[in-house]
Protein backbone atom coordinates (compact mmCIF):
# COMPACT_ATOMS: atom_id res chain seq x y z
CA UNK A 1 0.00 0.00 0.00
CA UNK A 2 1.12 3.50 -0.78
CA UNK A 3 1.31 6.00 1.81
CA UNK A 4 -0.08 9.12 1.48
CA UNK A 5 2.04 12.53 0.62
CA UNK A 6 1.96 15.11 3.60
CA UNK A 7 -0.24 17.30 1.33
CA UNK A 8 -2.30 14.31 0.35
CA UNK A 9 -2.90 13.46 4.63
CA UNK A 10 -4.00 17.54 5.20
CA UNK A 11 -6.66 17.06 2.68
CA UNK A 12 -7.99 13.64 3.95
CA UNK A 13 -7.59 15.47 7.47
CA UNK A 14 -9.77 18.43 6.04
CA UNK A 15 -12.09 16.40 4.69
CA UNK A 16 -12.81 14.28 7.64
CA UNK A 17 -13.08 17.36 9.97
CA UNK A 18 -16.11 18.71 7.46
CA UNK A 19 -17.77 15.93 7.78
CA UNK A 20 -17.64 15.99 11.43
CA UNK A 21 -19.34 19.73 11.16
CA UNK A 22 -21.98 18.38 8.95
CA UNK A 23 -22.65 15.29 11.37
CA UNK A 24 -23.24 17.67 14.54
CA UNK A 25 -25.22 20.37 11.75
CA UNK A 26 -27.43 16.80 11.58
CA UNK A 27 -27.05 15.65 15.15
CA UNK A 28 -25.66 12.47 13.84
CA UNK A 29 -24.09 10.94 16.78
CA UNK A 30 -22.79 7.97 14.40
CA UNK A 31 -21.53 9.77 11.49
CA UNK A 32 -19.66 12.08 14.59
CA UNK A 33 -17.72 9.11 15.61
CA UNK A 34 -17.00 7.41 12.31
CA UNK A 35 -13.44 8.56 12.19
CA UNK A 36 -12.61 7.96 16.18
CA UNK A 37 -10.20 4.56 16.82
CA UNK A 38 -12.33 2.00 18.88
CA UNK A 39 -9.45 2.75 21.83
CA UNK A 40 -9.94 6.88 21.51
CA UNK A 41 -9.47 9.16 24.67
CA UNK A 42 -11.35 12.44 24.57
CA UNK A 43 -11.37 15.60 27.11
CA UNK A 44 -14.37 16.91 26.85
CA UNK A 45 -16.00 20.11 27.67
CA UNK A 46 -18.18 18.19 30.49
CA UNK A 47 -17.64 15.72 33.31
CA UNK A 48 -16.09 13.22 33.67
CA UNK A 49 -12.17 14.71 32.84
CA UNK A 50 -12.05 11.90 30.52
CA UNK A 51 -14.05 9.52 28.03
CA UNK A 52 -12.43 6.23 26.96
CA UNK A 53 -13.46 4.40 23.68
CA UNK A 54 -15.69 5.32 21.00
CA UNK A 55 -18.70 4.21 22.45
CA UNK A 56 -18.70 6.60 25.54
CA UNK A 57 -17.55 9.31 22.74
CA UNK A 58 -20.77 8.21 20.58
CA UNK A 59 -22.86 8.50 23.51
CA UNK A 60 -21.72 11.54 24.92
CA UNK A 61 -22.81 12.98 21.31
CA UNK A 62 -25.76 11.62 21.66
CA UNK A 63 -26.34 13.43 25.07
CA UNK A 64 -25.06 16.51 23.91
CA UNK A 65 -27.27 16.63 20.42
CA UNK A 66 -30.41 15.55 22.37
CA UNK A 67 -30.12 18.52 24.92
CA UNK A 68 -30.75 21.15 21.81
CA UNK A 69 -34.63 21.52 20.73
CA UNK A 70 -34.57 21.80 16.75
CA UNK A 71 -31.20 22.60 15.04
CA UNK A 72 -27.64 22.95 15.61
CA UNK A 73 -25.11 25.78 14.32
CA UNK A 74 -21.62 24.38 13.65
CA UNK A 75 -18.46 25.76 12.58
CA UNK A 76 -14.62 25.21 12.92
CA UNK A 77 -12.81 28.60 12.30
CA UNK A 78 -8.63 28.80 12.04
CA UNK A 79 -8.48 24.80 11.42
CA UNK A 80 -5.02 23.97 11.26
CA UNK A 81 -3.58 20.65 9.83
CA UNK A 82 -0.32 19.29 10.58
CA UNK A 83 -0.23 15.69 8.75
CA UNK A 84 2.71 13.60 7.86
CA UNK A 85 2.08 9.65 6.36
CA UNK A 86 1.04 8.45 9.30
CA UNK A 87 0.47 10.87 12.17
CA UNK A 88 -1.42 14.45 12.18
CA UNK A 89 -3.24 16.76 14.18
CA UNK A 90 -5.21 19.40 14.09
CA UNK A 91 -6.56 22.45 16.45
CA UNK A 92 -8.90 25.41 15.71
CA UNK A 93 -11.87 27.39 17.35
CA UNK A 94 -15.51 25.23 17.49
CA UNK A 95 -18.89 27.34 17.63
CA UNK A 96 -22.28 26.17 18.21
CA UNK A 97 -25.08 27.47 17.62
CA UNK A 98 -28.94 26.96 19.14
CA UNK A 99 -31.28 26.49 21.76
CA UNK A 100 -31.31 23.71 24.36
CA UNK A 101 -34.56 21.84 25.50
CA UNK A 102 -34.83 23.94 28.40
CA UNK A 103 -35.21 26.97 26.26
CA UNK A 104 -31.68 28.57 26.73
CA UNK A 105 -29.78 30.29 23.72
CA UNK A 106 -26.67 28.88 23.06
CA UNK A 107 -23.73 30.65 21.20
CA UNK A 108 -20.40 29.27 22.26
CA UNK A 109 -16.71 28.53 21.27
CA UNK A 110 -14.25 26.69 22.50
CA UNK A 111 -10.65 25.33 21.84
CA UNK A 112 -10.15 21.88 19.98
CA UNK A 113 -7.34 19.87 19.22
CA UNK A 114 -7.54 16.04 17.28
CA UNK A 115 -4.95 13.68 16.52
CA UNK A 116 -4.80 10.80 14.06
CA UNK A 117 -3.23 8.08 13.24
CA UNK A 118 -3.28 6.57 9.89
CA UNK A 119 -4.90 2.78 11.01
CA UNK A 120 -5.12 -0.05 8.31
CA UNK A 121 -4.95 2.47 5.54
CA UNK A 122 -7.61 4.89 7.62
CA UNK A 123 -7.10 8.11 9.81
CA UNK A 124 -8.59 7.61 12.83
CA UNK A 125 -9.31 9.83 15.69
CA UNK A 126 -7.26 8.65 18.90
CA UNK A 127 -7.00 11.52 20.59
CA UNK A 128 -9.04 14.40 21.17
CA UNK A 129 -9.20 17.79 23.80
CA UNK A 130 -12.27 21.02 24.02
CA UNK A 131 -11.35 23.43 26.16
CA UNK A 132 -12.74 26.77 27.52
CA UNK A 133 -10.53 29.67 28.75
CA UNK A 134 -11.51 31.05 32.33
CA UNK A 135 -10.74 33.95 34.30
CA UNK A 136 -7.69 33.73 36.59
CA UNK A 137 -9.00 36.13 38.95
CA UNK A 138 -12.74 35.07 39.40
CA UNK A 139 -12.04 31.47 38.79
CA UNK A 140 -15.23 31.72 36.12
CA UNK A 141 -15.37 30.28 32.48
CA UNK A 142 -15.11 32.89 29.98
CA UNK A 143 -17.99 31.63 27.44
CA UNK A 144 -18.61 34.87 26.11
CA UNK A 145 -14.93 34.82 24.00
CA UNK A 146 -15.38 35.28 20.37
CA UNK A 147 -12.56 35.13 17.97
Amino acid sequence: MALSSPGKAEAEIRAIMARRVAAVRAKDAAELVGHHAASVVSYDLLLPLRYGGVDAVRQRGEQWFDGYDGPMGYEIQDLQVYADTDVAFCHGLHHVTGTTKAGRKIDMWWRATQGFQRMDGAWRIVHEHGSVPFDMATGKVSFNLEP
